[in-house]
């Protein structure tokens, strides 16, 4: 799969881009509140990319205007023991937000198909079967009433860089920093080709990938931002009725 230039904005100016996103967020807002008095979706947002690629970024801006109350959001980190013992799926099932409610995956099920497999976790065999099932558990979410909206946040080696050494420069941002981040670098090649196949497997006609240039912040959140409000617009929500007595 071609991916494109992750720093074209595809000609939007940043000035337009931010007047448009936050009359989105407005917008989102609006939805939101649709959505969780419809109660007969779920929207799942969920945010893979290299680190530094503005996952946490794009969370904040693009869902600032929202009610915390509404929205679950789930980062999963290195699988507990009593997670490894049973299927991978399993944990992620469970954080899936009910109907109502945004949820955020914050790194995902695809884990187990990039890490794994990029640091030989777990052989072949194991980890290229788990695309028909992602494929297979997604459709059974939409299928319940769960939107999926996927997003790859493409960001260049050379960004990435630069965003490293904002964080070291940066006190504020220290926290942010960590060793680890510069030995994944080392594995870049093998990562593109992992999320190449991802995108490939498993972008599907009920839960397709969204790849968005990511090198310039203000124009990630205005795109991630355009595919959340137009998914819930489409859904045609509305509050219900009193009930006759």
């Amino acid at each position: 799969m071609d991916l494109p230039d992750p720093g074209d904005t595809n000609g939007v100016a940043k000035d337009d881009a931010k007047a448009e996103r936050k009359k989105l967020v407005k917008e989102l807002a609006e939805q939101q509140e649709l959505l969780y008095a419809d109660r007969r979706h779920a929207v799942l947002m969920i945010l893979q990319g290299m680190d530094a690629s503005g996952k946490d970024g794009t969370v904040r801006h693009v869902l600032s205007g929202v009610n915390p109350q509404g929205v679950h959001v789930r980062s999963f980190k290195e699988p507990t023991p009593i997670e490894h013992a049973e299927d991978f799926l399993w944990r992620v099932h469970e954080a899936a937000p009910p109907k109502g409610y945004i949820g955020v995956f914050n790194r995902s099920h695809y884990e187990d198909v990039l890490v794994v497999r990029v640091h030989d976790l777990v052989p072949e065999r194991v980890w290229r079967p788990r695309f028909r099932a992602i494929n297979d558990f997604e459709r059974m979410l939409t299928e319940s009433g769960v939107v999926i909206l996927k997003f790859f946040l493409h960001i260049s080696k050379e960004e990435q860089v630069k965003r490293f050494e904002r964080r070291i420069e940066d006190p504020r941002r220290h926290w942010k920093f960590s060793t680890a981040d510069l030995r994944e670098r080392d594995y870049w090649d093998a990562y593109q080709k992992a999320y190449a196949d991802v995108l490939h497997e498993c972008s599907t006609e009920w839960a397709p990938w969204h790849i968005v240039p990511a090198d310039h912040k203000w124009y990630r959140n205005l795109v991630v931002a355009r595919h959340m409000v137009k998914a819930m617009k489409d859904l045609d929500l509305h509050y219900p009725s009193l009930p006759a007595e």
